[in-house]
């Protein structure tokens, strides 16, 4: 067995606030209210992934999103969608339920053609503002490792609501240039798991949005 399993939103939970991962993922007694966003963007991505899958009809609140889906309907390869990825910790490629399983991500559309992969996040929010990439990045690691024939990954999140595409290309011979950073902070995670030490850390969620209402950073309680 693997000493910890993590994901993309587990160890960003964790670096925002180590104490607030440990409530939410390891003694699990607090739990995060589903909000309408979330319904909506859990919704519209089962929605997305039949149509490109399946050819299954848009239902009517989102078949506005047509129009920007069928350009990457239209990309010639192989067509994966909600393809579950899994990497041990020794980066080599296993299954998502892999009892050595170290990592874990999901990509909403992969499309592999040879040496060059096309990655898809879906976004259901209302503005590109606040766009991270740094989940296209450690997916497009794991389509490396998966399918070795890629050396190309050109990669986007797609924002539906605003109509925005903001664009990631990340290259097989920088590998391990991406990784760094990732190592770095699954280190601190495994520390923190070895010591089972979470410290509280004052962040922007911390008043009005974290569910941690017993934490004096919080101010709701």
């Amino acid at each position: 067995m693997a000493k910890y399993t993590w994901s993309y939103s587990n160890l960003n939970l964790f670096l925002q606030c180590p104490h607030k991962y440990y409530r939410l993922r390891i003694k699990k007694d607090i739990k995060e209210p589903d909000s309408e966003h979330l319904l909506y963007g859990n919704a519209a991505h089962k929605a997305f992934e039949e149509y490109m899958q399946n050819d299954t009809p848009l239902p009517e609140k989102f078949s506005q999103y047509k129009v920007q889906l069928d350009p990457l309907k239209a990309i010639e390869g192989t067509r994966y969608c909600e393809h579950k990825l899994g990497l041990q910790e020794n980066l080599k490629p296993c299954g998502f339920f892999d009892p050595l399983v170290w990592w874990r991500g999901i990509a909403d559309l992969l499309i592999v053609n040879g040496e060059k992969a096309y990655l898809v996040d879906y976004k259901t929010g209302k503005s590109s503002k606040y766009a991270d990439s740094k989940q296209l990045e450690i997916l497009s690691l794991a389509v490396f490792k998966h399918f070795p024939e890629v050396k190309k990954v050109k990669a986007g999140l797609l924002f539906v609501v605003p109509e925005e595409f903001i664009k990631s290309n990340y290259d097989s011979d920088q590998q391990h240039v991406y990784w760094m950073k990732w190592l770095e902070d699954t280190k601190r995670l495994e520390v923190a798991i070895e010591k089972d030490v979470w410290n509280q850390k004052p962040n922007f969620t911390c008043r009005g949005h974290c569910p941690v209402v017993d934490c004096p950073h919080n101010g709701r309680a």
